[in-house]
């Protein structure tokens, strides 16, 4: 998480409030605009229905505060705003906080399509809609305890299992494939490839699996793991720490997946 970035993020003033320019708020709005055309009838329910509650406006990019007060009233959690990139231990202790770290930048118009790094409609319109839900909310919060305590290299591991849980899940519902991650959900591409592609292997969710599989940053999934419903989420949240753990000792000694993609940017 700690690697270069070109983005500097906006600093909050004395009232909370960030200054957008008139050219990032209509970046925000093209997003906007773009991406709700094309998670219809590809996002959950669950997300639906936190979309509605949050309110968001379609011409400017809401401010944390605004965003938070819907959270906090629902789940608990609220917006805190962070640099372009944090470390695992700041980005674990947030969320064991119940403080959803979001960068305060937006994506140049040359990065439209895709950026590496969360920018604020990745983590706004992507994942905020859902930290509505207790399941996906509580489970989150849980991940973060999870990390709190663990060494660097048992953080490897767990990143494995935020990427295709919160950033790359899928639900597999009676409706249909459905998404669910923040990092489908916020780029047209990958919620075009994660719900239509022949190319793409959907598996059935299993954690020891997940620690296992190597994941690029920089391409389309090429692998997802699906639930049937967000709910489920709360059986992953009953883990003990402990068990967790020993899933990840498990891991390691079986060692990763074979990768389905060069592995050069493995992780």
């Amino acid at each position: 998480m700690s690697k270069g970035t070109k983005y500097v993020s906006k600093v909050p003033d004395e009232q909370g409030l960030i200054h957008w320019s008139v050219e990032e708020n209509l970046i925000w709005q093209e997003l906007f605009a773009r991406q709700l055309v094309c998670i219809k009838d590809k996002a959950c329910d669950e997300y639906h229905e936190g979309l509605a509650k949050l309110k968001l406006s379609t011409d400017y990019i809401p401010q944390l505060d605004d965003v938070s007060r819907v959270l906090k009233a629902t789940t608990g959690w609220e917006c805190y705003p962070v640099p372009a990139l944090i470390g695992f231990g700041e980005f674990f202790r947030l969320l064991s906080e119940k403080k959803f770290p979001v960068a305060t930048f937006i994506r140049s118009r040359d990065e439209m399509d895709y950026l590496q790094e969360p920018d604020i409609f990745h983590e706004i319109f992507g994942h905020c809609p859902l930290l509505t839900n207790s399941s996906f909310a509580n489970y989150t919060e849980a991940y973060g305890k999870m990390g709190l305590n663990a060494t660097k290299e048992q953080r490897v591991f767990l990143a494995r299992l935020y990427w295709f849980t919160i950033e790359f899940g899928l639900l597999d519902t009676p409706k249909g494939l459905r998404i669910y991650g923040g990092g489908i959900l916020s780029s047209p591409g990958e919620t075009d490839f994660a719900i239509n592609s022949k190319e793409a292997v959907r598996q059935t969710f299993d954690v020891l699996d997940i620690l296992r599989t190597p994941y690029r940053i920089d391409i389309m999934q090429p692998i997802y793991y699906m639930l049937k419903k967000i709910s489920d989420l709360d059986e992953i949240r009953k883990f003990e720490v402990d068990d967790i753990m020993e899933l990840v000792a498990k891991a390691e000694m079986l060692g990763l997946h074979e990768a389905k993609f060069p592995t050069k940017q493995a992780s």
